[in-house]
Parts: structure tokens; sequence; C-alpha cells
């Protein structure tokens, strides 16, 4: 039985090698058009790779069905994919959060060893071989294969940059792991999912995910490169969408950080519907209006004649102090012992709940990941096989289902590769 893989990034070769290692002798072949696989791999976790988490979960998840998620996650959780790496050479260390990363803190240790472990197996890596259109055909597929050709003018219905010489391949099984479209520089242009579509797939909007975010003022551009704890609420319509935390770290362009790149989904996802769309900081996340004034009352008494932005220094960034105090009209040579009780409460408030206007994110280009995309409710969750299409498969990203920042994203790659390699390899035993 053969097998095509389109797509050899992180979930195309996972479950190139979970089917090779369960059905020795199977025929597959991981088709990809970059002339060298693995860029999102290699750039991903500052060029670490964060593999996974010590803990991932549904509920680390967005986008479809969270059954089918943990359905699939259970099948091959985080535990097994770390044991997965480290047999093969690949050992890990945890960092806040519960991510892991390698030991030699490269991300080329990860693809070196996915590609060592494919070669031994038998899997059949082909680059520069781009898929632009799968036929069903009787009980099997036609897949035609393109030479990337930079020279090559772009024709209907082609993407740029491909050539006119087409070769067809017949395919038993064919598994979709092309990816969404974030970081197109990889590679991901989000033509998988026209592949699906032709087969009959429907198609949840895609927006990114995971990408920093841009306000609409310069206010920002004096703290660009400092980072602090934070809290952000999303409303939309005046209903809260969300609240998320985490470090937050301000750039000249807006806000970035894991707490706006979690964010950043759910921005989109909220202004697509057309909603009214408001985003609220909370510089001291933890805090309530109540715990903040008694701990200002407690400084007041202990340091009266100490200035306000020299107190708020001791619970942040002093930059960050200098332009609230400044934001709230408040004197920076006021001490705790003649600030009014107006301009107190005012520049409490203001910690604590202080409006962004969010313009938009940075776009695919700098996503770490794609929102939407096939529908999950039309795969099987314990083999990853479509219910439209006898035969295909589809794993990874470009499935509808996006998450949280800290190798969640991979583990959903591992874990779907898991369930379809050996879905597969259970079927070429029939």
């Amino acid at each position: 039985m053969r097998v095509v893989v389109v797509g050899a990034g992180a979930a195309g070769l996972a479950t190139a090698i979970f089917a090779a290692r369960a059905a020795p002798g199977l025929d597959v072949r991981c088709l990809d058009g970059a002339a060298k696989i693995g860029a999102k791999i290699l750039v991903s976790g500052g060029s670490r790779c964060n593999v996974t988490n010590r803990v991932v979960t549904e509920r680390d998840f967005w986008g479809g069905s969270s059954r089918v998620v943990r359905s699939v996650l259970r099948a091959f959780p985080a535990e097994r994919a770390a044991e997965f790496f480290e047999a093969l050479g690949v050992t890990l260390h945890e960092e806040e959060d519960g991510k892991l990363f390698p030991d030699t803190n490269r991300s080329r240790t990860v693809l070196d060893a996915l590609l060592a472990e494919a070669a031994r197996v038998g899997v059949v890596i082909e680059t520069a071989s781009r898929v632009i259109a799968i036929r069903r055909r009787e009980d099997r597929f036609v897949v035609d294969v393109s030479r990337a050709a930079a020279s090559a003018p772009a024709e209907p219905n082609r993407p740029a940059g491909i050539s006119a010489v087409v070769d067809t391949r017949a395919a038993d099984v064919v598994v979709l792991a092309t990816g969404g479209r974030s970081l197109p520089k990889t590679g991901s242009d989000g033509f998988g999912y026209e592949l699906a579509r032709s087969l009959g797939h429907g198609y949840t909007e895609t927006t990114p995910a995971l990408a920093p975010l841009v306000l609409d003022s310069d206010r920002q551009v004096s703290l660009a490169g400092v980072s602090h704890a934070a809290g952000l609420t999303l409303r939309a319509d005046g209903k809260v969408v969300t609240r998320v935390s985490g470090s937050l770290l301000w750039t000249h362009f807006g806000i970035s950080g894991p707490v706006a790149l979690n964010l950043s989904r759910h921005w989109h996802r909220a202004t697509m519907t057309g909603a009214a769309v408001d985003v609220r900081l909370n510089v001291l996340p933890g805090e309530t209006f109540e715990s903040l004034e008694a701990f200002w009352f407690e400084q007041e008494r202990a340091r009266p004649r100490a200035l306000v932005t020299t107190v708020l220094g001791t619970r942040l960034p002093a930059s960050v102090a200098a332009r609230w105090v400044a934001m709230s009209d408040v004197d920076p040579q006021m001490t705790l012992a003649h600030l009014a009780k107006s301009d107190r409460r005012r520049l409490l408030h203001a910690l604590l709940d202080t409006p962004l206007k969010v313009i938009d994110s940075r776009g695919y280009r700098y996503a770490e990941v794609t929102s939407g995309g096939i529908p999950l409710d039309e795969i099987d969750s314990a083999t990853m096989e479509s219910r439209v299409c006898r035969g295909l498969y589809l794993v990874g990203e470009i499935l509808d289902v996006d998450g949280r920042l800290g190798g969640f994203n991979f583990q959903w790659a591992w874990s779907s590769g898991w369930v379809a390699g050996h879905a597969i390899a259970k079927a070429s035993h029939r």
C-alpha cells in the first residue's frame, strides 16, 4: 500500500514515522514543496523548539470540538511525546510554565532526529515536490506533483512559482499535513485547504493566531523592550470573551509576549463577527481594587514621604510606573501623604483597567499558528481519517484547532500524527 503524506513538517513527519514503524515495509512518501524541509520547526521557540509541555489537555486549545481534541491528545499524551524524543536521542528539560525544550536548546536537534528516524524506518522524503491537485479515482488517489521553479510564470489555477511540468502519482492513502497560513516564508500558504475542499471538505475561515498585536498610537514606543506580568480582557459587544494573563512585552508597534500572542486569535475571531471589540489591560494581574488600595494604605502609613512613582516602582518596571502615573494626571513629584483620594482612585483604576486600542495583529507573517481550517467534526478522532473522503487523513495545523503558546501546537502535531500513522498501519494489514 502506498501512502503519500503531503507536507513534511512536524505533523507530516510524525505521521510518516509512526505509520512506517507500525507497518514495516509500508511504502510511505512525504512530498514537500520546499527545497529544504522543516523551516517552521527550525524557527520555532526562538530557534530552540518548544517540543511540548509537561501537561497538555484539551483546555489548552481553541477551535473545533474539545471532545475530538481530548480524544486525540489522550491517544498520544505529552509524556509519550517526551519519551519518543528521548528515545531518538533528544533529551528534554523543563522551563517556565511547563515548557519542554531540547537540552541542546537547538531546533536543529529536533529536526535532525526526526529526519534520521524517518530514514531509518524507510520513509522517502521528496523535496521541491509541490502537490498541486489530488483526485479520487475509484478506490485510489491520483496526486499531481510539480517541481518548484522560481522563474516559471503563474498560470490560472496554479500557484505562482510552479512549473507547467506535472508528475502524476498514484496513492492508496493520502495524508494532508500542509499546515495553515502562518509564517508563509516557511512554505505555509494555505493551499492545503484548497486540496481538502476539492475532496469534499468544508472550511472554517482562518485568522492569524499567536501573533503580536498592533496598537493605534505610538504612546507605547518609549516602553519598547520593557516586559512585565499583565492581564488582558477581551469583550465583544460588552460581553467578556476571554481573560488571559502572562508576560507582556511592549514594542514599537504595540504589544507582544505570551499574553498578547494568546489573545490575538480571540481578537481576530471576535472582530470577524462585526462585534464592537474592547481590550482592557491590567498591569498588576491578580490584584483587585480593594487589595491594591489596601497595599497603598499600608505603604502610606510606612512611607508617607515616598513618591508615588517610587512606590509603584516596587511593583512595576520604573518606566511603566512613570507612564501610568503620567497617564493618570498625577504629579510625578507627589508623595503618598499628599496624594488626593480622587487621584489615588483614578490611578488605581488605571492600573487595573486601561483600555488598549488594538487595530490589528501583525498577521500571518508573524503568527506562530493558524486559527480556523478544516472542521474537526469532518474527521474521525479515533483515526484522523476524513468522514467525507475515505482514505484521506488530515493532521496538524490544517485542522480547525489551535493551542496556546507553550508547546501545545507541536503536541497536537505529534498526537494527530500518531493517531493517523497507527490507523494507516492498521488499515494496511486488512
